[in-house]
Protein backbone atom coordinates (compact mmCIF):
# COMPACT_ATOMS: atom_id res chain seq x y z
CA UNK A 1 0.00 0.00 0.00
CA UNK A 2 1.47 3.17 -1.03
CA UNK A 3 2.55 5.86 1.67
CA UNK A 4 3.98 9.16 1.84
CA UNK A 5 5.20 11.19 4.62
CA UNK A 6 3.75 14.22 5.61
CA UNK A 7 4.95 16.76 8.28
CA UNK A 8 2.43 17.92 10.65
CA UNK A 9 3.35 21.15 12.90
CA UNK A 10 1.36 20.73 16.06
CA UNK A 11 1.25 23.51 18.96
CA UNK A 12 2.56 22.19 21.93
CA UNK A 13 1.60 23.64 25.76
CA UNK A 14 2.36 22.41 29.25
CA UNK A 15 0.87 25.03 31.83
CA UNK A 16 3.19 22.90 34.19
CA UNK A 17 6.34 22.98 32.61
CA UNK A 18 5.96 25.72 29.44
CA UNK A 19 6.10 29.49 29.67
CA UNK A 20 3.96 29.90 26.29
CA UNK A 21 2.82 27.61 23.22
CA UNK A 22 5.47 26.59 20.62
CA UNK A 23 4.94 24.41 17.63
CA UNK A 24 6.80 21.24 17.25
CA UNK A 25 7.42 19.24 14.22
CA UNK A 26 7.01 15.32 13.34
CA UNK A 27 7.54 13.21 10.11
CA UNK A 28 4.36 10.83 9.62
CA UNK A 29 4.49 8.33 7.07
CA UNK A 30 0.89 8.38 6.08
CA UNK A 31 -1.51 5.99 3.97
CA UNK A 32 -3.93 7.37 0.90
CA UNK A 33 -7.25 6.92 3.12
CA UNK A 34 -5.56 8.73 6.44
CA UNK A 35 -7.09 12.15 7.87
CA UNK A 36 -5.41 14.04 10.15
CA UNK A 37 -6.53 12.70 13.08
CA UNK A 38 -4.77 9.15 12.21
CA UNK A 39 -2.03 11.16 11.48
CA UNK A 40 -2.10 12.28 15.17
CA UNK A 41 -3.07 9.12 16.62
CA UNK A 42 0.88 7.80 14.60
CA UNK A 43 2.29 10.26 16.51
CA UNK A 44 1.07 9.58 20.26
CA UNK A 45 1.24 6.20 19.22
CA UNK A 46 5.06 6.06 18.02
CA UNK A 47 6.80 8.96 18.25
CA UNK A 48 5.35 11.00 21.08
CA UNK A 49 3.19 9.77 23.34
CA UNK A 50 2.98 12.86 25.78
CA UNK A 51 0.69 14.51 22.80
CA UNK A 52 -2.82 15.25 24.09
CA UNK A 53 -5.67 16.26 22.23
CA UNK A 54 -9.76 14.88 21.94
CA UNK A 55 -11.20 12.49 19.92
CA UNK A 56 -13.39 9.71 20.36
CA UNK A 57 -15.74 8.01 17.04
CA UNK A 58 -13.44 8.50 14.10
CA UNK A 59 -16.99 9.28 12.39
CA UNK A 60 -17.64 12.76 12.41
CA UNK A 61 -20.31 12.13 14.78
CA UNK A 62 -19.07 12.99 18.43
CA UNK A 63 -17.42 16.32 17.71
CA UNK A 64 -14.18 15.56 19.95
CA UNK A 65 -11.66 16.23 17.35
CA UNK A 66 -12.32 19.80 16.76
CA UNK A 67 -8.95 21.71 15.68
CA UNK A 68 -7.32 24.40 13.77
CA UNK A 69 -5.95 22.66 10.79
CA UNK A 70 -4.27 25.38 8.33
CA UNK A 71 -5.61 27.71 10.29
CA UNK A 72 -9.13 26.60 9.58
CA UNK A 73 -11.59 25.24 12.13
CA UNK A 74 -11.85 21.60 10.97
CA UNK A 75 -12.78 18.17 12.23
CA UNK A 76 -9.55 16.55 12.57
CA UNK A 77 -11.14 12.81 11.35
CA UNK A 78 -12.61 14.44 8.48
CA UNK A 79 -9.87 16.24 7.02
CA UNK A 80 -7.96 14.08 4.40
CA UNK A 81 -4.04 14.65 4.55
CA UNK A 82 -4.52 13.89 0.74
CA UNK A 83 -6.10 17.48 0.15
CA UNK A 84 -3.12 19.21 2.08
CA UNK A 85 0.20 19.84 0.27
CA UNK A 86 3.43 20.86 2.35
CA UNK A 87 3.31 21.26 6.21
CA UNK A 88 -0.04 20.96 7.92
CA UNK A 89 -0.36 23.46 11.03
CA UNK A 90 -2.74 21.60 13.88
CA UNK A 91 -3.64 24.10 16.27
CA UNK A 92 -6.33 24.25 19.11
CA UNK A 93 -9.95 25.56 18.48
CA UNK A 94 -9.55 29.63 18.05
CA UNK A 95 -11.25 31.86 20.70
CA UNK A 96 -11.02 28.78 23.61
CA UNK A 97 -8.42 28.95 26.70
CA UNK A 98 -5.84 26.20 25.91
CA UNK A 99 -6.14 22.99 28.41
CA UNK A 100 -2.89 21.35 26.98
CA UNK A 101 -1.83 20.90 23.41
CA UNK A 102 -5.04 20.73 21.04
CA UNK A 103 -7.38 20.26 23.84
CA UNK A 104 -9.08 23.42 25.08
CA UNK A 105 -11.40 24.40 27.95
CA UNK A 106 -15.02 24.14 27.15
CA UNK A 107 -16.59 25.45 30.32
CA UNK A 108 -18.16 28.73 28.61
CA UNK A 109 -19.86 26.83 25.85
CA UNK A 110 -21.03 24.65 28.18
CA UNK A 111 -22.45 26.89 30.49
CA UNK A 112 -23.89 29.07 27.88
CA UNK A 113 -25.72 25.50 25.97
CA UNK A 114 -27.01 25.48 30.07
CA UNK A 115 -28.82 28.71 29.52
CA UNK A 116 -30.74 28.03 26.37
CA UNK A 117 -32.39 25.72 27.65
CA UNK A 118 -31.75 23.20 24.89
CA UNK A 119 -34.11 20.63 25.78
CA UNK A 120 -38.16 20.07 25.15
CA UNK A 121 -40.38 22.03 27.81
CA UNK A 122 -43.97 20.77 27.22
CA UNK A 123 -46.79 22.97 26.50
CA UNK A 124 -49.42 20.50 28.01
CA UNK A 125 -46.83 17.61 30.31
CA UNK A 126 -49.26 14.08 29.43
CA UNK A 127 -49.04 11.28 32.01
CA UNK A 128 -46.67 8.48 30.64
CA UNK A 129 -50.17 6.10 30.07
CA UNK A 130 -51.26 8.88 27.68
CA UNK A 131 -48.52 8.23 25.04
CA UNK A 132 -45.91 10.45 23.42
CA UNK A 133 -46.22 13.75 21.79
CA UNK A 134 -46.94 13.19 18.25
CA UNK A 135 -46.28 15.49 15.59
CA UNK A 136 -46.25 15.45 11.90
CA UNK A 137 -43.60 15.32 8.89
CA UNK A 138 -44.03 19.22 8.26
CA UNK A 139 -43.66 19.86 11.93
CA UNK A 140 -40.73 17.79 11.96
CA UNK A 141 -39.25 19.49 8.37
CA UNK A 142 -39.40 23.22 10.37
CA UNK A 143 -36.33 22.26 13.39
CA UNK A 144 -35.20 18.92 11.85
CA UNK A 145 -31.62 20.78 9.80
CA UNK A 146 -31.53 22.32 13.57
CA UNK A 147 -30.96 18.93 15.67
CA UNK A 148 -27.98 17.75 13.67
CA UNK A 149 -25.54 19.79 15.39
CA UNK A 150 -22.55 18.03 17.53
CA UNK A 151 -21.64 20.34 19.15
CA UNK A 152 -18.50 20.02 17.99
CA UNK A 153 -17.86 24.09 18.31
CA UNK A 154 -15.82 25.11 15.10
CA UNK A 155 -18.86 27.35 14.56
CA UNK A 156 -17.52 29.50 17.66
CA UNK A 157 -13.64 29.03 16.35
CA UNK A 158 -15.17 30.53 13.19
CA UNK A 159 -17.12 33.01 14.89
CA UNK A 160 -15.60 36.91 14.76
CA UNK A 161 -17.97 38.37 17.15
CA UNK A 162 -17.49 35.52 19.62
CA UNK A 163 -13.42 36.04 19.90
CA UNK A 164 -13.80 39.82 19.75
CA UNK A 165 -17.60 39.64 22.64
CA UNK A 166 -16.70 36.74 24.66
CA UNK A 167 -20.13 37.23 26.25
CA UNK A 168 -22.04 36.90 23.29
CA UNK A 169 -24.02 33.26 23.61
CA UNK A 170 -22.63 32.08 20.27
CA UNK A 171 -23.73 30.32 17.24
CA UNK A 172 -24.16 26.40 18.25
CA UNK A 173 -26.32 27.22 21.46
CA UNK A 174 -28.69 29.82 19.60
CA UNK A 175 -29.18 27.65 16.81
CA UNK A 176 -30.51 24.74 19.65
CA UNK A 177 -32.50 27.23 21.43
CA UNK A 178 -34.09 28.03 17.94
CA UNK A 179 -34.37 24.07 17.43
CA UNK A 180 -36.64 23.91 20.19
CA UNK A 181 -38.52 27.27 20.03
CA UNK A 182 -39.45 25.85 16.30
CA UNK A 183 -40.76 22.47 17.78
CA UNK A 184 -44.67 21.69 18.18
CA UNK A 185 -44.37 19.97 20.86
CA UNK A 186 -42.20 22.90 23.07
CA UNK A 187 -43.64 25.35 24.87
CA UNK A 188 -40.19 26.71 26.54
CA UNK A 189 -40.10 29.53 23.62
CA UNK A 190 -40.40 32.84 26.39
CA UNK A 191 -37.95 31.01 28.79
CA UNK A 192 -35.70 30.79 26.08
CA UNK A 193 -36.40 34.29 24.71
CA UNK A 194 -34.84 36.11 27.83
CA UNK A 195 -31.57 34.86 27.14
CA UNK A 196 -31.13 34.56 23.48
CA UNK A 197 -33.36 38.09 22.46
CA UNK A 198 -31.19 39.66 24.87
CA UNK A 199 -28.21 42.09 23.97
CA UNK A 200 -26.00 38.59 24.54
CA UNK A 201 -27.73 36.87 22.32
CA UNK A 202 -28.59 37.01 19.01
CA UNK A 203 -28.10 40.65 18.38
CA UNK A 204 -24.75 40.30 18.54
CA UNK A 205 -24.40 38.33 15.58
CA UNK A 206 -23.02 40.57 12.51
CA UNK A 207 -24.38 37.95 9.88
CA UNK A 208 -20.99 37.36 9.04
CA UNK A 209 -22.40 33.63 7.89
CA UNK A 210 -18.50 31.81 9.00
CA UNK A 211 -20.18 29.67 10.95
CA UNK A 212 -22.30 27.98 8.86
CA UNK A 213 -19.27 27.62 6.08
CA UNK A 214 -17.14 25.74 8.73
CA UNK A 215 -20.37 23.37 10.22
CA UNK A 216 -19.52 19.96 8.87
CA UNK A 217 -22.91 18.86 9.39
CA UNK A 218 -24.92 21.80 7.53
CA UNK A 219 -26.68 23.18 10.22
CA UNK A 220 -26.67 26.21 9.22
CA UNK A 221 -26.55 28.31 12.30
CA UNK A 222 -26.60 31.66 10.33
CA UNK A 223 -29.94 31.23 9.14
CA UNK A 224 -31.30 29.80 12.30
CA UNK A 225 -30.05 33.21 14.39
CA UNK A 226 -31.59 35.26 11.33
CA UNK A 227 -34.67 33.32 11.76
CA UNK A 228 -34.60 34.02 15.59
CA UNK A 229 -34.08 38.24 15.05
CA UNK A 230 -36.83 38.08 12.45
CA UNK A 231 -39.44 36.60 15.04
CA UNK A 232 -37.69 38.58 18.31
CA UNK A 233 -38.65 41.47 15.92
CA UNK A 234 -42.48 40.90 15.16
CA UNK A 235 -42.69 39.71 18.79
CA UNK A 236 -41.10 43.67 19.77
CA UNK A 237 -44.06 44.89 17.09
CA UNK A 238 -46.57 43.20 18.80
CA UNK A 239 -45.72 44.33 22.22
CA UNK A 240 -44.88 47.86 21.82
CA UNK A 241 -46.78 48.95 18.34
CA UNK A 242 -50.24 46.58 18.19
CA UNK A 243 -50.54 45.39 21.73
CA UNK A 244 -54.22 45.02 21.07
CA UNK A 245 -53.12 42.24 18.99
CA UNK A 246 -51.34 40.33 22.41
CA UNK A 247 -54.92 40.87 24.23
Amino acid sequence: MSERVVELEVLRYNPETDREPHFRRYSVPCREEWVVLDALNHVKENIDPTLSYRWSCHMAVCGSCGMMINREPKLACKSFLRDYQGVIRVEPLAHFPIERDLVTVIDDFVAKLKRVKPYLIPKQPKALEDGEYRQTPAQLKRYKQFTLCINCMLCYAACPEYGLIPKFIGPAALSLAHRYNQDSRDGGREERQQEIAATEGVWECAFVGACSEVCPEHVDPAAALQQVKIKSTVDWYLEHAMPWLNK
